[in-house]
């Protein structure tokens, strides 16, 4: 997928071309994990409509925590997928960002390294 050490530097073209795709690929995990989280505070929070689930999908995946009213009582079965959503949106957020910043690094580094054999 990328170039070797010892192969030239892309040309900016592919390094565009590796910048869109996994920018693509990291706006389809992104939706995927959104959903999963949506359907889950739906199902497990009965007081919860489709927007409720949305909003807090949306910012337990973007790290900024649960918008749950405190009078709402959570079952243990919404506490557990809370719990779990809460865990796996960490591990997907920097998963999200390292496929994001591949290409990028990818580049400088292999830029440096063309440096270090002249």
């Amino acid at each position: 997928m990328y170039e070797r050490k010892s192969d030239k530097l892309a040309p900016r073209k592919i390094f565009y071309q590796r910048l869109w795709k996994n920018a693509t690929v990291s706006f389809f995990i992104l939706a995927f994990c959104l959903a999963v989280g949506v359907v889950g505070y739906k199902f497990s929070i009965k007081e919860f409509d489709w927007y409720d689930s949305l909003l807090n999908a949306s910012m337990i995946l973007s790290g900024m925590g649960p918008v749950i009213d405190s009078k709402i009582v959570l079952t243990n079965t919404a506490k557990v997928f809370a719990s779990v959503y809460a865990l796996f949106s960490g591990v997907m957020f920097i998963t999200i960002i390292g496929i994001l910043i591949a290409p990028i690094a990818h580049r400088f580094f292999h830029k440096l390294h063309l440096e270090d054999d002249k």
